[in-house]
């Protein structure tokens, strides 16, 4: 009987602290978000890469109220993705262009990197709101546009921090989500040279994260697998899941700050208007009289 796994990250150091290590599985939680966006299998395997990465990435920020943003922009046909997510393993995001239909690269597989940077690039932005007074931002050129790279590029350029970056999504022929899931290993700055060699011949012999996900592997077996032979000390294990705080209260505050004109045009039009969230695709409803009330609060 197979058992349904919940999605969660581990983190966990390897010889003393010189390499720190995550690793999670995400198959609900890009599923959750394939459902609310009805993304096509290229732009969810390309969201479904960038959650994955955020949720690992999210979870290396210390304070509760944290706050990362993952961004994509490219010109490519699916033109770029944005990922939100805490310290705690929630994540949120969404595709500019859900639906993006590709043939298959030249390795058989979902094209991601020509659905997003197409021939003429692209940008990666990561910003960390920590609560200071400006957030921390950093922002490098897409190097394949198939996002493990990207931020393994990101890492080593914007963050000096040597990283190896490991993601994958696999579809079902119906075009729901198989297996998900990725890993992230890095470096710290006394890591001694016999600890990056052997983790170097790792890398060049594991398989693709969907194969170890398909071959049933868990998070915990993704990095047994990629450290092979080093020991790892388990920090933690963290749930991961599709979150996004949106609600009535939060979409009327938004609508009170676009001001009292828009507002009083709405109202003249006698129409009732319907404000989507970008996050999940959640639909809310106001008639004129809740406009009208919106604009009493806006005086």
């Amino acid at each position: 009987m197979l058992i349904a796994m919940k999605d969660y990250m581990v983190r966990g150091t390897v010889a003393n602290a010189q390499l720190r290590v995550f690793a999670a599985t995400t198959r609900e939680t890009v599923e959750m978000a394939r459902g609310a966006h009805n993304t096509s299998p290229v732009m969810t395997a390309a969201l479904g890469r960038l959650l994955t990465a955020g949720a690992m990435m999210g979870s290396m920020m210390k304070g509760e109220e944290d706050i990362l943003t993952l961004q994509i922009r490219g010109e490519g046909p699916g033109k770029g993705l944005t990922v939100t997510a805490d310290s705690r393993g929630n994540v949120k995001g969404y595709a500019l262009v859900p639906q993006v239909i590709l043939p298959a690269n030249d390795k058989g597989k979902l094209d991601v990197g020509g659905a997003l940077m197409g021939e003429a690039g692209g940008v990666l932005s990561v910003i960390k709101d920590l609560g200071m007074k400006e957030p921390y931002a950093g922002q490098t050129a897409l190097q394949t546009g198939e996002i493990a790279e990207d931020l393994t590029y990101y890492f080593a350029a914007s963050e000096q921090t040597p990283s190896s970056v490991g993601l994958g999504v696999l579809m079902e022929k119906n075009n729901t989500v198989k297996q998900a899931g990725g890993f992230i290993v890095q470096l710290m700055p006394f890591a001694e040279d016999a600890v990056i060699e052997k983790l170097e011949r790792n890398l060049q012999r594991i398989k693709s994260v969907t194969t170890m996900l398909e071959e049933g592997l868990t998070p915990e077996g993704i990095l047994e697998s990629v450290l092979e032979g080093m020991d790892i000390e388990w920090t933690d294990t963290l749930p991961v899941q599709f979150h996004c705080g949106c609600s009535v209260e939060r979409v009327e505050k938004a609508l009170v700050s676009i001001g009292k004109k828009e507002l009083t045009d709405m109202i003249e039009e006698g129409k009732s208007i319907e404000v989507k969230c970008h996050f999940c695709n959640r639909a809310y409803g106001f008639a004129v009289k809740d406009l009208e009330n919106l604009l009493e609060r806006a005086k």
